[in-house]
């Protein structure tokens, strides 16, 4: 029971991050992964992780280069 609870809470807690990251997102779309790590309180590579997924379930989509270009947000709950 333990097991479930704590993977509950982990669940929620991605959902809370995914969030966080996709309103800032929304309010500065050329938002580095530098500063959504340190805004969000996680590393840079669990922003990647995020990104990733975001990018997977085509939440989210990268307009142009990695310096220079910004993010986009699509699919169900786009901005």
């Amino acid at each position: 029971m333990t097991a479930i609870q704590i993977g509950g809470t982990t669940q929620k807690t991605a959902q809370i991050t995914t969030q966080k990251i996709l309103d800032m997102i929304a309010a500065n779309p050329s938002i580095s992964r530098k500063e959504l790590a340190t805004q969000v309180g996680i590393t840079a590579d669990g922003i990647k992780y995020h990104l990733a997924n975001l990018q997977k379930n085509g939440r989210l989509k990268r307009i142009g280069p990695d310096k220079g270009g910004h993010w986009k947000i699509v699919g169900i709950g786009g901005y």
